[in-house]
């Protein structure tokens, strides 16, 4: 072979090689099982506690930002969030290629893996609301029905305890006999206590439903919360059509929502998260916070921690938090006659906030609240 075509020869293979690890590095189009339970175990933190049970979110208008946060990111990116089920609304709406929760409650990643198993085996909302609530499914149903009418259907229908048997056993069988999931006594455990509360509750099951004397207001139902809408007259909750529901379920089936249990203090779950995103070319859209920074700044490094982990994601210019922010902090709702325990919800660049972190701009939860306002 002449000096010219090794050139060529070896010009030709290091243009493969480039070719095929760039396409490596993107984030997989589906999950294997297998991949799916190592990002579980690897990334995951000891568990932790927190004095609520969390079983639907309490917060009435986690909607309200949405118009504004699809105006200011694209579909494709990374979607990091917290708690249960309200960042299935957000990841409809951001169509995310891959999603992480985060909380240092280990039952709330088993009521996340219960809503895998529920969503893979419900083929549209009024199957998946039939087996959640373990309620025989109304007639007349269509996947064209309004989220109105759909929960309407079921107000007036009783639990039944065959019906809970029975689904109980397929969430558990789906988890670990198809998906080969290896769940210890007590995480079984803590999926059977979960499904009970929602068997018990119906779609009336609240943040604190069991938790007797919690919170300020009354709480929002899981059926109100999925009736709401974003201030400008949608629903987007993925409850409100059956193109929302199939975009869940679509994503749970390929493995692309990951639950896991991690402290926003500690030094593991958010950095190892960042790692994955960053080896697989991508940044992180959109980090749903809650009001977890208010109980953050109650401890005097925890938030110093935290911000520092946020500081490790890959972020550019349009990556966003998400805050929720109650009416005790004095912003929004004040003064006014309230039936629910009312929360705003908040935007604020991702970049900002840790620029500020790292100017000392950032001392208390006021801070970071008064920066959402802007």
């Amino acid at each position: 072979m002449s000096g010219m075509n090794k050139s060529r020869f070896f010009l030709v293979i290091v243009f493969v090689f480039s070719v095929t690890l760039n396409a490596a590095e993107e984030i997989p189009a589906q999950l294997t099982d297998e991949a799916f339970w190592k990002l579980v175990a690897d990334f995951s933190e000891p568990g932790g506690y927190f004095r609520s049970d969390n079983f639907v979110s309490n917060e009435d208008g986690f909607q309200t930002v949405i118009p504004q946060l699809k105006r200011n990111t694209s579909p494709g990116g990374v979607y990091f969030g917290v708690g249960p089920d309200q960042n299935f609304t957000y990841i409809v709406a951001l169509r995310p290629k891959i999603a992480f929760i985060f909380d240092i409650r280990r039952q709330n990643m088993m009521q996340h893996l219960m809503y895998k198993a529920l969503l893979e085996l419900s083929a549209d909302r009024a199957e998946f609301a039939s087996r959640l609530f373990s309620r025989q499914r109304p007639e007349g149903l269509t996947a064209k029905s309004s989220p109105e009418d759909l929960f309407k259907a079921f107000d007036d229908v009783t639990p039944d305890q065959k019906l809970y048997d029975a689904n109980l056993k397929a969430v558990l069988d789906r988890l670990e006999k198809v998906h080969g999931f290896k769940l210890s006594a007590d995480d079984e455990q803590n999926i059977k206590y979960v499904f009970h509360a929602f068997f018990e509750a119906g779609p009336q099951i609240t943040y604190a439903f069991n938790s007797f004397g919690y919170g300020r207001g009354r709480m929002p139902n899981y059926e109100e919360l999925m009736l709401v809408d974003d201030g400008e007259g949608v629903n987007r909750s993925y409850m409100a059509n059956d193109e929302n529901f199939q975009t869940l379920r679509s994503l749970e089936m390929k493995n692309l929502i990951v639950p896991l249990v991690g402290d926003f203090a500690g030094d593991k779950a958010i950095r190892s998260a960042g790692r994955y995103v960053r080896d697989h070319d991508a940044t992180v859209t959109a980090f749903y916070l809650s009001n977890v920074e208010q109980y953050l700044f109650q401890d005097r490094d925890n938030w110093k921690k935290f911000y520092a982990n946020a500081g490790a994601l890959p972020l550019d210019k349009s990556s966003t938090f998400i805050r929720s922010v109650f009416n005790q902090m004095g912003i929004g709702y004040v003064n006014g006659g309230y039936s629910f325990m009312r929360s705003q919800n908040l935007l604020c660049s991702m970049m900002d906030t840790v620029k500020a972190y790292n100017a000392g701009e950032i001392s208390s939860y006021a801070d970071v609240i008064k920066m959402s306002l802007k």
